[in-house]
């Protein structure tokens, strides 16, 4: 029985993004939260919440890329023109974040809120520009040939700007829960209240995607309204009310890692839609994952390295989490 490689680097790379949105989200959800904190001394405790690992989180982008560009060079090289101003707006704010980590804690109490700014607007736009790139994907790439043949603001719709906003909403949910699980006190009870609205807010991002997402394509609406694709189909907006009750329970409650958790779960129940709604495509509608795959020699090499490096990397991060586990406070973490 031949191994199907393109099939098996499809999931790894697919692994791969969720890692990243999910790690680096909560992370990035910090930032856009940065302005509701009450105080300096708050805005401290977020930072110090994420600063051991959020270099780490990254390494899942740089994965996924450099793993597109190996594994899939025609769906990266159809990709990135039709994505060039998002994922360039995507890597400054990204570039903004880092350098806030480093000055932020270096820079006197005058200057602190100029970086606390660019730690906000570095977070957010990065947040709103993977958003929209989701958006110009499921929505379909102008390919001719085996090129891109769309123009420079094809990626600028309002499907795209909706899972933009959507995408900025669930980080900032990601973040709040997060520190639901890593603060204690009146700051804990803060972000509580935070995370119920935006809780709210996430659901009905989620809804409205979903329900516009089908009209983009008669593909897609089969695959969730006809029979017999929707037997195996409606187990996702199921799990979705499911983690949504969990999630809003949870808030309320003592145990404090849980609505994290169901946030994280969230994302993966919609990222599985979101596979559904897109396989065996890589670049939508034209180009599926054999088409765009390098040759099995070349895959076969690649994944030789991708079982050393992908072991390595969950090793370094789960010992990283364990490190740095428990509570944050005041005083405490990164100077």
């Amino acid at each position: 029985m031949a191994i199907d490689l393109p099939l098996i680097w499809a999931m790894l790379i697919a692994v791969a993004v969720f890692m990243y949105v999910v790690l680096d989200g909560f992370d990035l959800g910090i930032g856009i939260l940065f302005p509701t904190a009450r105080s300096s001394a708050e805005r401290d405790v977020m930072m110090n919440s994420v600063a051991p690992v959020w270099d780490g989180n990254e390494t899942w982008l740089v994965l996924g890329g450099g793993g597109l560009y190996a594994v899939f060079p025609l769906a990266y090289s159809v990709l990135m023109p039709a994505l060039y101003a998002p994922l360039i707006a995507m890597l400054i704010g990204l570039v903004f974040r880092g350098v806030v980590f480093e000055f932020r804690f270096k820079s006197s109490p005058e200057r602190r809120g100029i970086w606390d700014i660019a730690f906000f607007l570095g977070s957010l736009t990065a947040a709103l520009a993977q958003g929209i790139a989701l958006g110009a994907i499921v929505q379909g790439i102008d390919v001719e040939g085996r090129a891109y043949a769309g123009g420079w603001l094809d990626w600028f719709t309002p499907f795209s700007l909706m899972t933009g906003v959507a995408v900025v909403i669930g980080y900032a949910l990601l973040g709040a829960t997060w520190l639901i699980w890593k603060c204690e006190g009146p700051m804990q009870a803060h972000f509580r209240e935070k995370a119920q609205v935006l809780g709210i807010a996430m659901l009905g991002a989620i809804t409205v995607v979903s329900l516009w997402t089908p009209l983009l394509d008669d593909g897609f609406a089969a695959r969730w309204f006809e029979m017999p694709q929707i037997i195996y189909t409606l187990p996702v907006p199921a799990m979705v009310v499911v983690l949504a009750l969990v999630l809003f329970r949870s808030i309320t409650g003592t145990r404090d890692a849980v609505p994290f958790l169901a946030s994280l779960g969230l994302f993966l129940v919609t990222y599985i839609g979101l596979g559904i709604s897109l396989y065996p495509n890589i670049v939508p509608p034209s180009i599926d994952i054999w088409q765009a795959a390098a040759p099995d020699s070349s895959l076969l090499f690649l994944l030789v390295g991708a079982a050393v490096l992908i072991p390595m990397i969950l090793a370094y991060s789960a010992y990283a989490y364990w490190v740095f586990r428990g509570k944050v406070r005041a005083g405490e973490g990164y100077h």
